[in-house]
């Protein structure tokens, strides 16, 4: 038992642990009387107005006389529509995942002269530390690689002399290293695991200058470094796709939040991974796939439609998979009618299912995304429409990808350091107070008791 202490839940935790749930229990009752939006968003999934972005616009209804009406998703980065962004970059047969950061951070799409140097700058920054590799991912390797990810992170403040210095040509310069180094540290970081963990081959392989973002995954991942021009395209997609999504989400609003305090890059950006870590963001596509695993294992037949229905209904009611009560890859905070990115990305799902002789699965799928919004909406009171969002799909994508479920997330990760860097600069340069928002105090007020008193 000795060597388990440091985790133990001894009894004395527990009691104190019931203490904490009788003690800090909220009346629901009390969020509507004082008109607290929890979530920071209305029952409709509107969020409150907390800032000003030129970043992306996230769009899920219009105005028609003064009403809001429900309208196909639609997703801006600068103002241009994802959709023009991904039809331009694969009609003209080359990766965007660059040239999407690189309209993110600066404002403007770049021609060739301008996006050829930021690619060269950004593998010029692929390069980690002397002995980084050595002496902090080899060494004790994590199971969880966002956390391998954030502590990667914030050791590399230790090797930059102006870590601290906040002006925007520095941080420019620490975000461009980061966008660079995220598929190192993530990638690094699973293969350290799976050797010392797993008993796996350790392939710790240099990024090449000439290739993509998307490419040096592949490329750094498998042992032989081989990849199809499919999969890294698709890859890629995947990472234009995740790379922003408006002010407001979890991660970016922590990124925002935490900037807004005068802090170094390194520790706003750890913030973010930790916040990208949870299941209710980042994580949501692991929970995809373990859902359709359990789902397959479960079905006689993926073709019965009948069948299928009667699974989501028992995931609803709590009585299949994790017993959540829900239907993972379903529904969005903002996102009604539709997820643009999930749209998008199915278009690209079906080519990679065939090439990979897995069409019986996305099949499966494409049936789950048409039923479920249909149970939910006969078992559930919702109060606006739900549809696949991108979590739906992506995780089914890696999965064909041979990617290892460890790095879904970090994946994740990888794509939305550009939009968190866009929006720190953004943060800095229309610096203003602290983000501190007002919390209700409801507790009642009652006196000191002495120690012997009580």
């Amino acid at each position: 038992m000795a060597e388990n202490r440091f985790t133990e839940i001894t009894p004395e935790i527990q009691a104190l642990a019931e203490l904490c749930k009788e003690n800090g229990s909220i009346n629901p009752e009390l969020y509507t009387k004082y008109e607290v939006k929890r979530g920071l968003r209305d029952i409709n999934g509107k969020g409150v107005l907390a800032g000003l972005t030129e970043i992306s616009e996230v769009r899920s209804y219009t105005i028609v006389d003064s009403e809001m009406i429900p309208c196909e998703g639609k997703l801006f980065y600068r103002g241009v529509d994802i959709d023009e962004i991904v039809s331009g970059f694969i009609r003209e047969k080359r990766f965007g995942f660059e040239e999407v950061t690189y309209l993110l951070l600066f404002g403007d799409l770049p021609n060739h002269d301008q996006l050829d140097t930021f690619k060269k700058m950004l593998a010029n920054y692929r390069t980690l530390p002397t002995s980084f590799v050595r002496d902090i991912i080899l060494k004790a390797p994590s199971s969880d690689m966002m956390n391998t990810l954030a502590r990667s992170v914030l050791t590399l403040y230790s090797y930059d002399d102006n870590a601290n210095d906040i002006s925007i040509p520095n941080v420019l310069r620490q975000s461009l290293q980061l966008i660079a180094l995220f598929p190192m540290l993530a990638v690094y970081g699973y293969q350290a695991y799976s050797h010392y963990h797993d008993g796996n081959s350790l392939f710790i392989h240099a990024p090449q200058p000439e290739l993509s973002t998307a490419e040096n995954i592949l490329h750094t991942l498998r042992p032989d470094s081989k990849y199809t021009e499919l999969e890294a395209k698709i890859l890629d997609v995947a990472l234009v796709l995740h790379a922003e999504h408006g002010g407001g989400n979890n991660s970016t609003f922590t990124t925002h939040v935490v900037s807004s305090s005068g802090t170094d890059t390194y520790s706003v950006i750890a913030a973010a991974i930790g916040s990208l870590k949870g299941p209710k963001h980042g994580g949501a596509n692991i929970k995809v796939v373990q859902m359709f695993e359990d789902m397959k294992e479960k079905l006689s037949d993926w073709t019965d439609e009948e069948e299928i229905e009667r699974y989501l209904v028992a995931l609803l009611h709590k009585e299949a998979f994790d017993k959540a009560g829900l239907i993972y890859g379903m529904g969005h905070a903002v996102y009604s009618l539709s997820d643009p990115r999930a749209n998008i990305f199915k278009k690209f799902v079906k080519s990679l299912s065939e090439e990979k002789g897995r069409t019986k699965e996305f099949e499966l799928y494409s049936m789950v995304e048409r039923l479920a919004p249909q149970v939910i909406s006969r078992e559930r009171k919702i109060y606006k429409g739900v549809s696949a969002n991108i979590d739906f799909y992506s995780g089914f994508v890696y999965s064909m990808l041979d990617l290892p479920k460890e790095l879904f997330t970090p994946i994740f990760a990888i794509a939305r350091i550009a939009g968190w860097s866009a929006h720190r600069i953004e943060e800095l340069i229309n610096a203003g107070k602290i983000i501190r928002p007002a919390y209700k105090n409801v507790a009642k007020g009652r006196p000191y008791i002495p120690i012997d008193e009580r």
